[in-house]
């Protein structure tokens, strides 16, 4: 046996449950992934109950700030445990962003809080359904390789975007400076801010480390990162912190409140709202939920090197189901869909190939209901780093499309630059199917397009359409 073989050969029953010899991963290896994916999502713990507490129901009532907290961390805490037994892929789940914006803006207005929450838990038991049925995963085989590689490579430009854009490197003009650019550079075209150059220098610091092969890299940039914003705020007490100031806090533990879990609806809606409205709000958070997913663990799985010759993670099924879970969960809780996190790629980077890393990540979490001060130490301007170091990672998977044939190309182009430009993988995705499906056909190509295909590209129409449609059925 050689050298090689041993490293591979289980060292217990955890080892052999987990796969971590078998993936070449190692338990420090692990560790660190778990660490550097809950740096680069604990800010959801704070930003969750900020855009879900700033929403009023139907009847003028607002969700409680503490309570959003703590159910956050719980449910984000247990899918992740569960995602990591289940399914042993290293991907955590949490609280959607976009999902949350959805129902607190949009679909609690038209009902009540419980109402809004009842129809996330509908829509988690039909993805469910969707996935014991079999059809879920018969989507994702349906869609090409290379343009699953396509969707991983969007998500790292995606990834990238998010991390410039809460780091403040990268802002929006706002309309009324009387330009047609959206974006630029700080305020102004200048970095005019002490948590901007806390960014520069923490990414290139982590960049240095990871060019030079340090061990922990990226974790180590996220918390020398923190360590550098800390000495800033407490000599120049800056303002422009994107969302956690960088300060100890003067109480550290404190009681988790879980008043909302449990408080949801599944039939008032129906007759408050209106059938035809409950429908398209449901449909809209099906497709969302439904292929953020797909898109996200194909990168992951991507990052990690776990895909097989079809582009497919390790339980696949098992990865989706849990996904389902969360999302019905995370409505039973008040807390919005959870939903699988392209962060989780920082843990990955970092080394994380199994669900142990899912251990750390949630335990984190669950510690985080007592934690919640301590969580908001680290910056965006700190765990954006990682972010754009995974970013360039999983770009160089470009390579692997072939590009000559406009087929698959143009599709792929779509892809992969509609995700960070719309701010959404489910656009991304919808944008490459609907080009992939009509482009084959008129080009006489359309018996290299899988059937099931041709359905999703219509329900892509139809998501893509939906706000004339609702002006014109409603």
């Amino acid at each position: 046996m050689t050298a090689a073989t041993d490293t591979r050969t289980p060292k217990s029953g955890f080892d052999r449950f987990f796969e971590i010899s078998a993936r070449g991963s190692t338990l420090g290896r692990e560790v660190r992934g778990g660490l550097a994916t809950f740096f680069t999502m604990a800010y959801i713990v704070v930003l969750n109950p900020l855009i879900l507490g700033n929403g009023v129901d139907g009847d003028g009532a607002k969700l409680a700030i503490p309570a959003l907290a703590a159910g956050t961390a719980l449910v984000a805490g247990v899918m992740t445990i569960l995602m990591g037994v289940v399914a042993r892929f290293p991907l955590a789940l949490a609280a959607g962003l976009g999902v949350n914006a959805l129902i607190a803006f949009e679909i609690a207005p038209e009902m009540t809080w419980a109402d809004a929450m009842g129809l996330v838990v509908i829509e988690g038991v039909l993805i469910a359904i969707l996935v014991l049925t079999g059809l879920r995963t018969m989507v994702f085989r349906a869609v090409p390789t290379q343009l699953k590689t396509a969707i991983g490579v969007g998500i790292g430009l995606f990834l990238m975007i998010i991390g410039l854009v809460d780091a403040g490197f990268v802002r929006r003009i706002p309309d009324a400076a009387g330009t047609t650019v959206p974006l630029e550079l700080g305020v102004g075209g200048k970095l005019s801010t002490w948590p901007t150059v806390v960014f520069v220098v923490g990414l290139l610091f982590t960049l240095v480390l990871f060019v030079r092969k340090v061990r922990g890299a990226i974790l180590i940039g996220i918390l020398g990162s923190t360590v550098l914003a800390i000495i800033v705020e407490a000599i120049a007490h800056p303002k422009g912190w994107s969302l956690n100031v960088p300060k100890l806090p003067e109480k550290i533990v404190g009681s988790p409140d879980l008043s909302l879990l449990g408080h949801f609806n599944v039939l008032d809606s129906w007759s408050r709202a209106g059938w035809l409205v409950v429908i398209m709000f449901i449909f809209t958070l099906l497709i969302t939920d439904f292929f953020d997913t797909m898109g996200t663990m194909v990168a992951v799985g991507q990052e990690g090197e776990l895909l097989d010759s079809e582009g497919m993670p390790p339980r696949t099924r098992e990865i989706l189901l849990v996904d389902s879970v969360a999302a019905a969960a995370g409505g039973a809780a008040s807390v919005s869909s959870n939903t699988s996190y392209i962060e989780s790629a920082a843990g990955v980077g970092e080394g994380a190939r199994t669900g142990v890393a899912n251990l750390v990540t949630g335990v984190l979490f669950l510690l985080a209901m007592f934690l919640t001060p301590l969580v908001s130490v680290v910056p965006f301007e700190a765990a954006s780093t990682a972010l754009v170091v995974v970013g360039f990672l999983m770009m160089t998977a470009v390579r692997q499309i072939e590009w000559s044939d406009y087929t698959i190309a143009v599709p792929a182009f779509l892809a992969i630059t509609l995700m960070p430009f719309t701010y959404s993988i489910s656009n991304g995705i919808g944008a490459g199917i609907i080009s992939y499906v009509v482009l084959k056909v008129a080009t006489g190509r359309a018996r290299e397009v899988h059937p099931i295909l041709y359905g999703v590209a219509v329900l892509f129409v139809l998501y893509f359409l939906r706000g004339p449609l609702e002006t014109w059925i409603l």
